[in-house]
């Protein structure tokens, strides 16, 4: 097994925790088996999963050093020293902060203050109980386990600094020292019946102090494992192109500007010489993105292909509203649609690109192998080099391999797409504030509008509940306790009301009625081009009616919106109701993406206005509608479509 994957599987899974390493000599991370600069096997120490560790740069270090300042009044323990950050869970922005071999701490961005705070750890406490000149409570007169336990007031001996409740503290008790939380001002405190919350207490342990390192220690000290993924990631490259490509296919590389498509980058070049830069000008890209793009093409000589999305996310956000992270329609729009294009013009036999897709950047992405196809983007396969690579190793090698990366990572942006992309973080989004006052404000104004139209709370913008179409659970624990109703007082976009669920019909067999409201953006005639991927259709223009027959039911659609069906029997009714309602939601919200058309093996599909359909050459075969981005996202449109399915309407 290679170094990277041994290392990789090095966990506790039962308690959550990934095993890392620390080199106590050298004063930074090990990511292989050994320190390149020393030759020690390091210490190791555990960190929450899933483990995808990145070094603290640029702003964030002074981002952290601050943090630690306003609570003790110093960050000598941290100057200097080499600092990583590992995300875990949370409402918003969660990192563990990784320093001296050990979390020392938590940040978090807590979406009620609108800012970062830290939260103290063990190791953190006893780091830095010797230097801190604030925020430090002595007390005693309590015994036993006392981890998660609060202390009250009288047993509060002294109190050093002023501080505020909530404020993270050092606690001292006899020889044993630990972080807590203030629970009242430091004012209050001798007096309160629960001054103090204790996180955790314990003798001072001999922890060790790393020396002073940075970046350029963390790259010497793990270059051979670094050579090491790299050299396989390029024979992965050479072995499927030698093996898997007699048509001599041409390479690319998917280069969207963030730092995982630069080392995809760096792998490609390696092992092929100059490949293609495909790169999605989205119409939503941070300006640093676009000049870097541009800036990194003319430097390495690559040719630069762009597609362009235009004012796609501008002229579909008013029919779909908000992008989510579990309905991000403008993917679709802005991204596939016009890449796909660009590949059927530039490369019309076919393409193969090297993308810088990791396991751990998502739960969809965890599972990808070596190679891909995107059902969206034919003639196109993808190879993912790097997809077992943690962030600190996609790091590593950028900074070993010298590559101009991003600007934006220098300030405090973990990740880079869209500027409003709905799978940013509420901190990131205070940055983009920061530097792009305006794209922030075009965005904001948009939805504190889209909210208030809606009879939704102010906090559905302030603090991003816009993110989610369907609230996860720690939304929605947020959302109650804070007494906020984030479900529309009015609905927008796409709705149903089902006046006869699935039923016998008297004439026999079963029927459904319902009215569909969907905005009419086109004319009837293109319902009757949807039908037509479906089953046998007529139309009357005069009257506006389609009606559809399928061998399991028929349908009747009207201009109206009214959609009736008969089936022999309920199960087959609601499947065909949902086939008309499919198709009348396609047609009336295309947005002319063309992948349909792409996708049709019988080429019986022109986009002209919308979507348009030779009957002579249609064969229903599904294979459309699969890659349509209105129907994929059906039940998120359609709130009672998946009622109505199970047969509760």
């Amino acid at each position: 097994m290679p170094a990277q994957d041994k290392r990789d599987v090095r966990r506790n899974a039962a308690n959550g925790k990934e095993r890392c390493a620390w080199c106590d000599t050298c004063g930074t991370l090990l990511l292989g088996d050994s320190c390149s600069g020393c030759g020690s096997s390091g210490r190791e120490f555990e960190i929450n999963s899933p483990g995808d560790i990145r070094p603290c740069m640029g702003d964030s270090i002074e981002l952290v050093l601050g943090l630690f300042r306003e609570a003790f009044g110093t960050d000598s323990p941290l100057k200097g020293k080499a600092l990583f950050l590992n995300k875990v869970p949370g409402e918003d922005r969660t990192d563990e902060l990784v320093a001296h071999g050990a979390v020392l701490g938590v940040l978090r961005f807590d979406l009620r203050l609108d800012c970062s705070v830290l939260e103290l750890r063990q190791p953190g406490a006893e780091l830095f109980f010797p230097v801190a000149t604030k925020n430090v409570v002595y007390f005693g007169n309590m015994a036993g386990h006392l981890k998660g336990k609060t202390v009250p007031g009288a047993n509060v001996f002294d109190v050093k600094g002023e501080f505020q409740a909530g404020s993270p503290l050092i606690l001292k008790k006899g020889q044993k020292v630990g972080p807590g939380v203030a629970l009242v001002d430091s004012g209050d405190m001798k007096s309160a019946e629960k001054a103090v919350k204790i996180r955790d207490l314990n003798q001072i342990s001999d922890m060790p102090v790393s020396p002073d390192a940075g970046l350029e220690e963390f790259v010497e000290c793990n270059k051979e494992h670094v050579k090491r993924i790299g050299r396989r990631g390029v024979r992965e490259i050479r072995m499927f192109l030698d093996e898997h490509n007699p048509k001599n296919l041409p390479v690319t590389v998917s280069f969207s500007g963030g730092k995982d498509s630069l080392v995809a980058f760096g792998l490609a070049r390696e092992a092929v010489g100059k490949p293609d830069l495909l790169n999605i000008d989205t119409g939503l890209e941070f300006p640093e993105s676009e000049e870097y793009v541009k800036g990194f093409s003319k430097k390495s000589g690559c040719r630069l292909l762009v597609a362009h999305g235009g004012n796609g996310f501008w002229d579909n956000v008013g029919s779909f509203g908000p992008p989510a992270k579990d309905f991000r329609w403008c993917c679709k729009v802005c991204k596939l649609g016009p890449m796909t294009d660009l590949i059927e013009r530039e490369y019309p036999k076919g393409v193969i690109t090297v993308e810088g897709n990791r396991w751990l950047e998502s739960f969809a992405r965890s599972g990808i192998g070596f190679v891909t196809r995107n059902p969206f983007v034919p003639n196109q396969v993808n190879l993912n080099p790097i997809r077992s690579w943690r962030s600190a190793d996609v790091w590593a090698y950028i900074l070993l391999h010298r590559l101009d990366y991003n600007p934006l990572y220098d300030k405090d942006f973990e990740r880079i797409g869209c500027y409003l992309c709905p799978s940013c973080l509420a901190s990131e989004w205070r940055n983009t504030g920061r530097i792009h006052p305006e794209l922030y404000s075009r965005w904001e104004d948009h939805l504190h509008d889209y909210a208030e139209r809606r009879g939704l709370p102010k906090e559905y913008v302030d603090m991003g509940f816009w993110r989610w179409k369907v609230l996860p659970p720690k939304m929605v624990q947020l959302s109650e306790g804070m007494g906020l109703c984030m479900k529309p007082a009015s609905a927008e976009g796409p709705a149903m009301d089902i006046l006869k669920g699935a039923s016998p019909c008297a004439a026999g067999g079963y029927s459904v009625e319902a009215v569909v409201r969907v905005q009419r953006t086109r004319d009837f005639a293109y319902v009757e081009d949807a039908l037509r991927t479906v089953g046998d259709v007529k139309y009357s223009p005069e009257y506006e009616i389609a009606l559809l027959r399928t061998p399991i039911g028929k349908a009747k659609l009207f201009g109206g919106g009214q959609v009736s069906v008969t089936a022999p029997d309920g199960k087959n009714a609601r499947k065909v109701f949902e086939m008309a309602v499919k198709a009348l939601i396609r047609a009336e919200m295309c947005t002319e993406c063309g992948i349909c058309a792409k996708s049709c093996p019988r080429h019986a599909i022109v986009i002209s206005g919308g979507m348009k359909v030779d009957p002579e050459r249609c064969t229903a075969c599904g294979r459309c509608e699969s890659s349509c981005m209105v129907v994929h996202y059906y039940d998120k449109l359609m709130e009672d479509a998946d009622t109505l399915r199970r047969g509760q309407a």
